[in-house]
């Protein structure tokens, strides 16, 4: 479906929906592929302390993350690139078994090393499915449902939010470890197959030819992220040595693989590829910290403080939804402002108690269920106008930069967290302010993601 064709009547559309035949089973597949990524990731950084003292690997413990980031930034640009010339449906087989072949040598592991080995390829695998499926699944529904689309992408990770940490205790503890990796890579394939036959049925991209000279730049970009993730792992002078040269290396990386304009925030696609990476920077900083604040400040248990992120993750999917059923492009314009704000707002709710020690740390929980909401208003109306900015052949390319931003920003985000972060007095208000900022510095700027100011 070519994305600048005139769409059907809006009654039309919405009396079908998402699910009309044509576009069901990719809908149901995506739902049910991308709650399986989320699933993994949660259920993974539940089970890995018992993976690597299983494997005896806690000296590569870090890496078994920042691996698979750094692999997923290379695996957003190659998609981008291969859904423009090749089409989604090649993205995809070659984004699924990059993942599967990467939870197979992860789930079947003797050493630490092949762990990470698989964690990276696993990383390679969902960087790539991650723009397939935005640019496939928004090629088969039109685009008065986009909304609706994304909104569903962000509901598909409230259950694996909910009951992930449970489920994949469970499974370590009575099936053991292995089977967290092996359990979703026997399931990724019923879902791919639900979704593969409509993908291809959209046919190859009309973008230019590959160029794999932009592979050196994801490459780049790469190294980048994983100097960042290895910056908050550290304390003193190596760990700022280490942040200068990931965020160099990311910033290179950026102005080649980003749109021209993205790091001054130019009209319309730029500025809507830099607010994703301010808005996905301030909840992923604030989302790591959040926990160390609520059980080491305010003496709350692990329980509560995951029910605290829980509360967020169901008010991320409320604010979705309710930005999904807005059709008046005015109040759209005026709701992505304000779903930030209400992100910053939240934010300094969540720091207030920490702040002033007579107010209720009750507080922070009623901040962070603001923060959820605020960006569940603002995150998916991003990907909206990131595709009703895009020519359709250049939509793999402009996903993978929206894709590509989240995760260079987020990093550079969180290699400062942990500089400002100090483990003697355990303080993260400094992380959280920092989080608050971005949220803030993504209201002020977002009246520039439409063209026009008017």
């Amino acid at each position: 479906m070519n994305l600048s064709d005139p769409v059907q009547h809006p009654a039309a559309v919405d009396a079908q929906g998402l699910f009309a035949p044509g576009r069901r089973a990719a809908c149901l597949g995506a739902v049910a592929l991308i709650s399986m990524l989320a699933f993994e990731a949660i259920a993974v950084a539940t089970a890995m302390p018992a993976v690597a003292e299983a494997l005896h690997g806690l000296p590569l413990y870090a890496l078994a993350f920042g691996a698979t980031l750094a692999t997923s930034v290379i695996g957003m640009t190659v998609a981008g690139q291969l859904c423009d010339k090749r089409g989604p449906y090649r993205a995809s087989l070659l984004g699924l078994a990059a993942f599967l072949l990467g939870l197979l040598l992860a789930g079947l592991a003797t050493s630490m090393g092949v762990l990470v080995l698989g964690r990276a390829l696993q990383g390679l695998g969902s960087g790539v499915l991650g723009v397939a499926l935005y640019v496939g699944v928004g090629r088969v529904v039109p685009a008065r449902l986009h909304p609706r689309m994304f909104a569903m992408f962000a509901g598909a990770w409230v259950l694996p939010g909910l009951l992930g940490p449970a489920l994949a205790s469970g499974l370590v503890q009575w099936v053991g470890w292995r089977s967290v990796f092996l359990a979703v890579a026997a399931v990724v394939p019923v879902a791919a197959l639900a979704m593969l036959p409509a993908l291809r049925r959209v046919g190859p991209g009309t973008g230019e030819a590959l160029r794999w000279d932009g592979l050196r730049w994801a490459v780049l970009a790469s190294a980048g992220a994983l100097m960042l993730h290895g910056a908050s792992q550290r304390e003193g002078v190596s760990a700022g040595l280490l942040f200068a040269l990931g965020a160099a290396a990311a910033w290179l990386a950026a102005r080649r693989l980003l749109p021209a304009g993205t790091l001054v925030a130019a009209r319309g696609l730029p500025a809507v590829v830099l607010l994703r990476g301010f808005i996905a920077a301030a909840f992923a900083s604030a989302e790591a910290f959040l926990p160390l604040l609520l059980t080491q400040q305010f003496g709350w248990s692990l329980t509560q403080a995951g029910m605290a992120l829980s509360a967020g993750a169901v008010t991320w999917s409320i604010g979705s939804a309710v930005q999904a059923r807005v059709q008046d492009e005015a109040l759209r314009r005026r709701l992505l402002p304000a779903g930030f704000a209400v992100a910053a707002v939240g934010l300094g709710v969540v720091m207030a108690p920490g702040w002033v020690a007579a107010l209720p740390s009750w507080l922070a929980l009623a901040g962070w269920i603001g923060v959820g909401l605020g960006i569940g208003l603002s995150f998916p109306m991003l990907s909206v106008l990131l595709l009703r900015l895009s020519a359709p052949e250049e939509q793999g390319a402009n996903t993978s930069s929206l894709q590509l931003s989240d995760a260079l920003v987020s990093s550079a985000a969180l290699g400062a967290a942990g500089l400002l972060f100090d483990p003697a007095t355990r303080q993260v208000l400094p992380v959280l302010a920092l989080a608050c900022a971005l949220a803030a510095a993504a209201a002020v700027l977002s009246p520039r993601a439409w063209r026009s100011g008017r």
